[in-house]
């Protein structure tokens, strides 16, 4: 382990994700006093300095996806002078599904500080607030976009016994809720959280089904989606196969079954109807 040198720090500082006034007394004054900020949208951070009322005579950089890579050199030089480096997002936690990770682990390599003004994240705001268990959780950000791999996304998520945080936009949370009643069950208990923090904040609790069917017409705003964990009874992969093709010989449809008992069974499906088809096969064979 590398020691730590007399560089300056990396310090990840949490914006609020809404309301100002969850601006920490800490986060005001390491935006007043730092040396630099890497900043995901500089207008935007330069607004929310505005609407806090702080002064900074930083030098603000951009950061963000498209230019992280590029701009790591150039910020690393910083940290090598002595600068401490404040990287903020347009809300929420740094590298929590917006830049910064990329920053943390060159520094740390570099054995540069790395620390933070903590501050809030809509993963466990809405996590908080969804009513559904806070026990153990997990975070899996924005789910694919195209129809396919997101299915095959959720599919593999069919059987997490954990509550499940992601992110979603507004224009695509109606496919993504249905997808999800596909995958995980129509009856599957869920959140959407809309403009945590912000004066027309909502929390729509319900099943899959019924929140894809209210979000076709009231998809707006910051979107974070809470889901109940897999419950029930759980089969093992040669059991929910031997399931499937007692059903399927007394007439039902494959497709149909493997779906009905990968999502009772806390199966994956992939893995299921390829069991199924090998059984098929080995059946066939004899």
């Amino acid at each position: 382990m590398s020691e730590e040198t007399t560089a300056g720090r990396v310090v990840l500082a949490g914006t609020p994700i809404g309301d100002r006034r969850t601006a920490s007394q800490a986060l005001l004054d390491i935006l007043g006093t730092a040396d630099v900020i890497a900043a995901e949208d500089t207008r935007r951070f330069h607004d929310l300095l505005r609407r806090l009322e702080v002064t900074t005579s930083a030098k603000v950089v951009s950061f963000f996806e498209g230019n992280e890579s590029r701009r790591l050199p150039q910020l690393l030089d910083e940290l090598r002078a002595g600068h401490d480096v404040v990287v903020v997002t347009d809300a929420g936690m740094p590298s929590v599904s917006d830049p910064g990770f990329r920053l943390v682990r060159a520094a740390v390599e570099e054995g540069i500080a790395v620390t933070s003004v903590p501050g809030p994240t809509a993963v466990t705001t809405a996590l908080a607030v969804s009513g559904l268990p806070t026990d153990r959780f997990c975070f899996e950000g924005f789910l694919p976009r195209k129809a396919g791999e997101r299915r095959h996304a959720l599919a593999e998520l069919a059987a997490e016994p954990r509550t499940m945080v992601v992110y979603e936009a507004p224009h695509r949370l109606a496919d993504l809720l249905s997808a999800a009643a596909d995958e995980l069950g129509a009856d599957r208990q869920a959140a959407v959280c809309r403009e945590l923090t912000k004066t027309h904040e909502e929390v729509r609790r319900g099943t899959l089904a019924e929140l894809a069917g209210w979000a076709r017409e009231n998809a707006r705003g910051e979107i974070t989606v809470v889901i109940d964990g897999a419950r029930g009874p759980r089969l093992s992969l040669a059991q929910a196969a031997e399931e499937v093709g007692r059903r399927v010989e007394a007439g039902e449809k494959m497709s149909a079954v493997v779906g009905e008992v990968a999502r009772s069974g806390g199966v994956d499906r992939r893995s299921l109807y390829d069991a199924v088809l090998a059984a098929q096969h080995q059946m066939e064979g004899r």
